[in-house]
């Protein structure tokens, strides 16, 4: 159990188990508030959550041994969050979450082709044919005819 815990797979299945809770409690959530506010209540949990996390593995790190560009891309990566999360709350006030959350779920694809992109990774024709089936999996999800 201990080598699986230390993998990168183990952590990504808990992650998107953990996003799938988050669509279904949220749709439930902003039921009778605004989704600005149900998102900014959201974000006070969560910080709360992350402060936790660190005192307890006691990973605080002195916020000068950051470098200005590691703080320029995490703060543009918290902007990038805090509009994801905007959209996605008003998306699911809007809509059903069982369409919301495949359409969401796209960021997958555009990872792949910003990776490719702007870092400089390289898919294979099996990686690119997945990301493919990806995105036609998501359109086809959120499909009401």
């Amino acid at each position: 159990m201990k080598n699986v815990m230390l993998s990168w797979p183990f952590w990504a299945l808990l992650s998107a188990a953990f996003a799938a809770l988050t669509a279904i409690f949220a749709k439930i959530g902003i039921e009778n508030v605004n989704s600005d506010f149900a998102t900014f209540i959201r974000t006070i949990v969560i910080l709360f959550a992350a402060g936790m996390m660190v005192y307890v593995t006691g990973n605080w790190q002195s916020p000068s041994a950051v470098s200005p560009k590691t703080w320029l891309f995490l703060v543009l990566s918290g902007f990038a969050t805090g509009a994801s999360w905007i959209c996605y709350f008003r998306a699911l006030k809007l809509g059903n979450a069982a369409q919301v959350a495949p359409i969401d779920k796209l960021s997958v694809v555009f990872v792949a082709v910003f990776a490719v992109l702007f870092l400089g990774e390289k898919l294979s024709l099996p990686n690119w044919l997945g990301v493919i089936l990806i995105a036609c999996g998501a359109v086809l999800v959120a499909y009401r005819a």
